[in-house]
């Protein structure tokens, strides 16, 4: 495969991260010829999915953050799911509970957490996190801590039940458009295969039945054995909650088929709909269709209490045998007991935690409720969200033509010169153009109205030159690292690749 001539910071971000540095341009390897520079096939494979935009733009984002003060200039991160609208009360709440990591007053000797654990946890840490995953669906699921197993964040939670359900070159079923992640974390070291079921913004990319039969069928006549389907609910990257109906299509559809279900239920905290979140639990307690023992839930801590450098995941399921093998894989992504000791301390104050929930999905609601406002404004529509740190928006207007090539021109263009790291579909495995995952709830109200005025200066100069054959280009100061865009790249040389 021949490579293009490198013409911008972004696309020189984006190759350093997967070609090798010791091979000729534009060419990737498994093995040197000199034996010892050989690595394993896991080592070398294409399949963690970090050669993608998704994870370039953050690499971008790092070399030149954005800063009121210190770098005006610089890219403003909203490629992130972080939810960083509550983190003033969980600071609050640490201030007023400061005696907890000094032992001082506290029934936990420092002996007693220091030293070796129970590989399962601590059980009145499980108990306090069942206690809220109840309590976040609603109080209408039962949440045994015996069924939970403890993970380091749902990346492992997702890994570790991937193994115990599927072999190397069996495959899962995945609603598109999907987590990029999802690339690393079910395939990579499990050798499982990701088969995407195709779905579009004629239905709001709605799971249907027709999709889920066609691409298991497809791939049943491809003599791949399917094992499994996951989704996520809420969304990622849409926003969006499954509806009962559709997670009823989904089991009967499993039932079927004799395949288990996997739910990511990482956002069932951010719903801030009038709606209730249903979460796949709710409808399986409540019936006697399903076998409970092919329906797991990965959950963590990390986007509804906004703690992911905590690495608190988990995943529930009321098969004996998943408990017991994933309970054994977990050795490899235990969690500090101090960890466990600070948040069931946390988990356990009723009061906080629903006065906490309560508000902040007020706050996303109305971050939420600000943002498509202001895009409205300027002529930008999004997918109507319920849920989630982000909005799915539609940029397909903006494309110089409707294909893949001019989706990855525009992203370049809106994190160079726009200063922006916003996410492409074409990552998510969107099956159109044109979309963008663009995230609201790892930045303040300043920064999302700078970001604001960034896209409408964009717009306004790009109408200005509409008349032209090249993408705009905006003003100074809007380019990365602090200058135009136009002192980091030759500007001929740039508007000719761009328009290639």
């Amino acid at each position: 495969m021949s490579v293009q001539p490198i013409s911008s910071p972004t696309e020189t971000v984006f190759l350093s991260m997967f070609l090798c540095q010791r091979c000729p341009a534009g060419t990737r390897t498994t093995k040197h010829s000199m034996g010892f520079c050989s690595l394993s096939n896991i080592a070398m494979a294409d399949r963690h999915g970090e050669d993608s935009p998704y994870f370039a733009g953050w690499k971008a984002y790092d070399l030149n953050p954005y800063h009121p003060i210190c770098n005006p200039t610089g890219i403003i991160q909203m490629g992130l799911a972080e939810n960083q609208v509550g983190t003033d009360l969980l600071e609050e709440w640490l201030d007023k509970h400061s005696d907890i990591p000094s032992w001082k007053g506290t029934r936990t000797s420092f002996k007693e957490v220091a030293l070796y654990q129970d590989y399962h946890g601590l059980a009145e840490f499980r108990k306090a996190l069942a206690s809220f995953m109840a309590e976040v669906r609603g109080g209408r699921v039962r949440i045994n801590p015996d069924n939970i197993v403890l993970t380091a964040g749902a990346t492992a939670g997702n890994e570790i039940i991937t193994f115990c359900i599927a072999d190397p070159g069996e495959a899962l079923l995945v609603p598109t458009p999907y987590y990029p992640g999802f690339d690393r974390d079910l395939r990579w070291r499990t050798g499982v295969d990701i088969v995407p079921v195709k779905c579009y913004s004629s239905n709001n990319f709605e799971v249907t039945l027709p999709a889920l039969e066609r691409a298991y069928q497809e791939e049943i006549n491809n003599k791949k054995s399917m094992k499994a389907i996951l989704i996520t609910n809420p969304s990622n990257p849409l926003g969006l909650t499954i509806s009962p109906q559709t997670l009823t299509t989904i089991l009967d559809f499993a039932a079927e088929k004799s395949i288990h279900v996997i739910s990511d239920e990482v956002y069932a905290g951010t719903v801030f709909s009038s709606q209730p979140f249903t979460s796949i639990l709710e409808i399986i307690q409540t019936s006697n269709r399903y076998d409970p023992e092919t329906v797991h839930v990965v959950y963590s801590l990390s986007k509804d209490l906004g703690l992911p450098g905590f690495r608190i995941g988990a995943i529930f399921s009321s098969n004996p045998k998943i408990i017991t093998a994933s309970r054994r894989m977990s050795s490899f992504s235990l969690i500090s007991s101090q960890t466990q000791v600070l948040l069931k301390c946390l988990l356990s104050d009723g009061g906080f935690i629903k006065r906490y929930l309560n508000t902040v999905k007020e706050r996303l609601r109305r971050r939420h409720e600000e943002f498509v406002k202001g895009l409205k404004e300027i002529g930008i529509e999004c997918l109507e969200g319920d849920s989630g740190l982000f909005s799915w928006v539609n940029l397909r207007k903006l494309l110089a033509s409707g294909d893949w090539d001019s989706e990855m021109k525009l992203w370049i263009v809106i994190l160079e010169d726009i200063g922006l790291n916003i996410s492409p579909g074409r990552s998510f495995h969107c099956e159109e153009p044109g979309w963008f995952r663009v995230c609201f709830g790892n930045m303040s109200d300043d920064d999302m109205n700078v970001a604001l005025g960034r896209i409408r200066l964009f717009l306004a100069s790009r109408k200005h030159e509409e008349d032209t054959n090249l993408l705009p280009r905006p003003e100074a100061p809007l380019g990365v690292g602090g200058t135009c865009a136009a002192c980091l790249v030759d500007a001929e040389q740039q508007a000719e690749s761009l328009t290639s």
